[in-house]
């Protein structure tokens, strides 16, 4: 497996996973905004903000779902807008759902699917695996995509770890419904996971698994 990180227009695509996935970084948090595609089927993961910036990125691709990990502002403040110009269904944690819905510094959207631990998510010829990862906040989210269930089964398969897991670090545990007991179970799970997975965090670099054995997991599990 090969992966690489290449410029395309004003963002960056991934080389090397079971799926397409580009991504934007955006906001003055610089979160990282994902899109992954099978080929024909498009998701957008944590809508930071400037939502006509991740509507010229998609350059006319339909949007067949939206996905947030968790509730903070800074990955869902364009979420609302974004599911009213593409008309995608929002999916998200049960737990975090009715503070997404609510706003928390944020406009309140509309969350369609509450997923529970365990949940999968099928968009298009993708078969999401929902795992429940409270830590950062109560109902954080990861989404893992096994090769098998990608496009290009010969390439690594992805997890979307939101502000679980980031490369060679963790999420803040110390804002409201952040909890370090919890985020140590939740890195313990992680680090079970495929060592050749590439691991799409919410700000910051991508990394493995692999690579986070040695550096986050070693540490916290």
């Amino acid at each position: 497996m090969s992966l690489s990180v290449v410029r395309k227009g004003k963002g960056m695509e991934l080389k090397g996973a079971c799926v397409e996935v580009s991504m934007l970084v955006l906001g003055p948090y610089a979160t990282n905004t994902y899109f992954i595609s099978d080929g024909k089927s498009t998701i957008v993961v944590d809508p930071s903000c400037q939502v006509d910036r991740i509507m010229d990125f998609l350059g006319g691709r339909k949007v067949d779902a939206i996905f947030a990990t968790h509730s903070h502002n800074d990955h869902v403040t364009a979420m609302a807008e974004l599911r009213k110009r593409t008309g995608a269904p929002v999916y998200a944690s049960a737990v975090d759902a009715a503070v997404i819905e609510v706003g928390d510094d944020a406009p309140p959207c509309k969350v369609d699917v509450r997923l529970r631990d365990k949940a999968k998510v099928v968009v298009g010829n993708m078969t999401w695996k929902a795992m429940l990862t409270p830590g950062h906040t109560k109902g954080g989210m990861c989404f893992y995509l096994a090769p098998e269930e990608g496009s290009n089964p010969r390439g690594a398969g992805v997890l979307v770890s939101g502000d679980t897991l980031f490369c060679g670090s963790i999420g803040r545990t110390d804002f409201n419904g952040g909890n370090m007991a919890d985020m140590k179970r939740s890195l313990k799970r992680l680090s079970q996971m495929p060592d050749n997975t590439v691991v799409l965090p919410g700000h910051n670099s991508l990394t493995t698994i692999a690579d986070e054995q040695r550096r986050v997991f070693r540490y916290y599990c």
